[in-house]
């Protein structure tokens, strides 16, 4: 999904309108790879401190100490991690902006922090891990606009600077409705390893009751942005009332009532629908902005 975005955002957003851009498909794919594999170490750093939960929680999908053993799993993550981190390090230098190479020490720093330390602390742990989904899109208006701004083009730059920043913001709340979701499917293994999510904290239904009304942000915000920007265009209302709005709708009155692992599992994979939806909407813009 990082790659599909990011792919979306440079063909079907910066591209179409002409938009000035600083690098060429090959330098646009290390960025892609660059980013991948900083995620990819994160998983699975992750997936090495998560081993005592998810044997509790998901069994049958532990992979560390099962099919790889922990010795291959950080021998992975640390040449994921060095992969990302170099390329970054390139990348920066060749944009003429030196300073963004700290932009991936940060992130492969933040990621590992994540899993041993903040994913155990009451909320802090979603808000950072909902922030790096953010920064995947914030990313790419980095190293593609800022580069070559301007005094004639900064008009231009800042506004699709701006539609990537309504993305980031709308992925970072999707994100973190998901992540209190998440934790809520997992409360009894998290609860044996001793960490503090907020289901624990105030308990599995009134976390539901938090998630129903954090979804309510977005479900509102997708509404004002139509009536503000959509309204000359039905058929892109139609597809945000149909593949946003809706499932939105659907997510808030299920998880009212949710009880179950099962119906908290649902939950988690429609948000995981409305994120891929709410990035495949970059294709309409070619229409809306030419409309």
């Amino acid at each position: 999904m990082i790659a599909l975005v990011q792919l979306l955002i440079k063909y079907a957003l910066f591209e179409p309108f002409g938009v000035d851009i600083t690098l060429n498909w090959f330098g646009f794919m290390l960025l892609i790879l660059s980013t991948v594999c900083i995620a990819a170490a994160g998983n699975i750093i992750n997936d090495i401190y998560d081993v005592e939960t998810d044997t509790i929680n998901k069994p049958d999908k532990v992979i560390v100490g099962k099919s790889v053993s922990e010795k291959t799993a950080y021998t992975l993550f640390i040449i994921c991690n060095v992969i990302g981190v170099l390329i970054g390090f390139y990348l920066s230098h060749l944009v003429g902006k030196s300073g963004f190479f700290s932009i991936f020490v940060i992130l492969s720093a933040i990621l590992y922090v994540y899993a041993s330390y903040l994913k155990q602390t009451l909320l802090i742990g979603n808000i950072v891990i909902s922030i790096l989904v953010a920064m995947t899109i914030i990313i790419v208006g980095l190293f593609e606009l800022i580069p070559v701004v301007n005094p004639l083009n900064q008009a231009t730059q800042l506004t699709f600077f701006k539609i990537l920043l309504d993305y980031s913001l709308f992925a970072f709340i999707i994100n973190f409705i998901r992540e209190i979701v998440k934790d809520i499917e997992d409360i009894d293994g998290d609860y044996k390893a001793g960490m503090n999510t907020l289901p624990i904290a105030i308990g599995r239904e009134r976390a539901s009751k938090v998630v129903f009304a954090l979804t309510l942000l977005p479900l509102f915000g997708m509404v004002y942005y139509m009536l503000t920007y959509l309204y000359k265009h039905q058929w892109a209302i139609g597809y945000f009332l149909i593949f946003i709005v809706a499932p939105l709708l659907y997510v808030s009155i299920k998880s009212f009532n949710a009880k179950t692992k099962k119906e908290h599992h649902h939950i988690s994979n429609m948000l995981k629908l409305v994120m891929l939806f709410g990035m495949l909407s970059l294709l309409l813009y070619v229409f809306i902005l030419k409309g």
